[in-house]
């Protein structure tokens, strides 16, 4: 969609974190609400959502339902890098709100460590799909296109950054984003020991998807 004609894909804007936020706890428990399930409604969002914004704004772009971001896709186009920024830049920003746990046992303490522990999206297997990425979309606006164009905008971004292969990391039993990212060109990656994750790749080459 085109700005005027209904929703469209635009940069993301400082005044969107908010709403961005919004999206994320929303479609955090495997595409479904995950609200009243973290103490903290930002967690989520300072998770997966908030060092992407901080760190990479370029690499961000919104869903813009006519006033309000309605889903987004964000990511970086060098996970080892971004790795580093996140501890350095990020979690001095965020963790004075996050107790860390000696020994995690709530949801909270556990996506919590997940937060002091940045390092754990590198991975050796996924060395040749370098970038990773983020996207959701709330649940009124899917199997509309939206989440197409929105992907397809975020992987030229990452193209013209020099990645040419992105990956993500999905819960394994949310089988409607699997089929999204099938219809996409995503394919699996092998990754020994993933617990609930699959992680996915492509080529950030938007001709084919």
């Amino acid at each position: 969609m085109t700005e005027g004609g209904g929703p469209f894909v635009r940069p993301y804007r400082p005044q969107d974190r908010e709403a961005v936020y919004d999206v994320c706890v929303r479609t955090a428990d495997a595409g479904g609400d995950a609200r009243g399930i973290y103490r903290n409604p930002d967690l989520m969002g300072d998770l997966f959502a908030g060092p992407y914004l901080w760190l990479e704004p370029r690499l961000a772009f919104v869903l813009d339902d006519g006033g309000r971001a309605a889903g987004y896709a964000i990511g970086t186009a060098d996970t080892a890098a971004f790795a580093g920024a996140f501890r350095r830049e990020w979690l001095p920003r965020v963790t004075g709100g996050y107790p860390r746990a000696r020994r995690p046992a709530t949801p909270d303490e556990w996506m919590t460590e997940l937060l002091y522990t940045p390092e754990r999206m590198v991975l050796p297997e996924l060395a040749g799909h370098p970038a990773h990425l983020h996207i959701d979309i709330l649940p009124e606006h899917q199997r509309a296109g939206h989440g197409r164009a929105l992907m397809c905008t975020l992987l030229d971004a990452l193209r013209r950054e020099g990645a040419g292969h992105v990956h993500l990391g999905m819960l394994t039993v949310n089988t409607g984003a699997r089929r999204f990212y099938d219809r996409l060109g995503f394919r699996e990656l092998a990754v020994p020991d993933a617990g609930p994750l699959t992680y996915l790749g492509r080529s950030t080459d938007t001709g084919s998807a």
